[in-house]
Order: C-alpha cells, then sequence, then structure tokens
C-alpha cells in the first residue's frame, strides 16, 4: 500500500470513528439569572451569608439520556453579605485560600432528567483547595415542566469545612457551610 493510500485510510477510519462518537449538548448555565450561595453560623449564633458573584458552569446532556453538572466557582471574588473583614477571611489562607486556590468546582454524577422535575439527592465529586471529596446535594421538587428554562433548579447541600482543609476560625465559625443554588440555563442551547 502507497503512504498516500495508507494516509487516505487512516483518515476515512478517524472520519468514520468520529461519526459514530455521540456529540454531548450542553446548556451554559446563566450567571445572570442564576445565584450561588452560603451561611454558616459564628460561634455567638449569628448567619454569615456569602456567594459567588463569579462562575461558570454547564448542564450537559449524555448519549444515554442522563445529565451531568459541571460547575467551576471562583474563590477570588467570594463575598460575606455586609462584612468586609468576613469577606477578607474567607478569600484568605484559612478558608478558601483564594491566591492558590482560584477554584471550587463540582461535577456531579450522572444523573435522570426526572430527578431536577422530581426532586432527589445528587451526588458529586467537589474539590475545594485542591482536595476532592463526594457529597451530595438535595435538589427540591420542580415549580414547572421545564427546570432550569421555566423555573430554578433549587439544590441545597452542606459540607465539614474540616474535611477541606479549611479548620481555621474554629474558635469563632461552625464547622458547617451550607451550600444554597438556584440555577437557569441560558435559552437555546443544548440540554
Amino acid at each position: 500500500m502507497t503512504p498516500s493510500r495508507t494516509f487516505a485510510a487512516i483518515a476515512a477510519c478517524l472520519v468514520a470513528a468520529l461519526l459514530l462518537v455521540p456529540v454531548l449538548r450542553a446548556a451554559e448555565i446563566d450567571p445572570a439569572a442564576s445565584h450561588v450561595g452560603f451561611a454558616l453560623k459564628t460561634r455567638w449564633g449569628k448567619t454569615l451569608v456569602g456567594h459567588f458573584p463569579h462562575y461558570e458552569g454547564q448542564v450537559a446532556a449524555l448519549p444515554d439520556g442522563r445529565h451531568q453538572v459541571r460547575l467551576r466557582l471562583s474563590a477570588a471574588t467570594v463575598e460575606i453579605e455586609d462584612s468586609p473583614t468576613f469577606t477578607r477571611l474567607t478569600r484568605g489562607e484559612g478558608f478558601f485560600e483564594a491566591d492558590r486556590y482560584q477554584w471550587v468546582e463540582f461535577v456531579s454524577d450522572p444523573y435522570p432528567d426526572a430527578l431536577t422535575r422530581e426532586g432527589g439527592r445528587l451526588g458529586g465529586a467537589l474539590t475545594i483547595r485542591g482536595i476532592e471529596r463526594r457529597e451530595s446535594f438535595v435538589i427540591r421538587p420542580a415549580a414547572c415542566d421545564s427546570p432550569g428554562v421555566e423555573c430554578d433548579i433549587v439544590a441545597r447541600g452542606s459540607i465539614n469545612r474540616d474535611a477541606y482543609g479549611m479548620g481555621r476560625w474554629g474558635f469563632a465559625i461552625s464547622d458547617k457551610v451550607v451550600f444554597s443554588l438556584r440555577v437557569r440555563t441560558l435559552p437555546g442551547n443544548g440540554a
């Protein structure tokens, strides 16, 4: 076989293989219509409410009909409402250490479409400060037929911050961090 025929045969095989690979569709999370926040309590009973103003994510439609969420939250821009001091501490070395670990990331397990309509538990891998752990969020039953498009997908879950190396300030802040998410996707782009 001549080199040009060999190249043509390899190219034809590659094209055929690419045509057989299912194409994943993904709906981008709409940052203007979504909200990712968290709350933690001080040892004196005050609740500190924070949020991630900058994040990116998508909901991918998998070839088998299930979906998967990928979400990245900017630790460098995290804010605690009405508290520049706690905002600085949260971004700092004792908490998210945003100078070194710029992103908090969550990759969900594949899940059936019905989960976002009916509600239930969604597990996945959460990475904070380079430490990856299995966590789960509870999805509330949807208020509409097309969650994420016509209404928010609402989720909530809690973590222990010690498990991610964020144990500093334990004398002042409880170990439990409760995350809350309201998610919408951008119109007309997939999933």
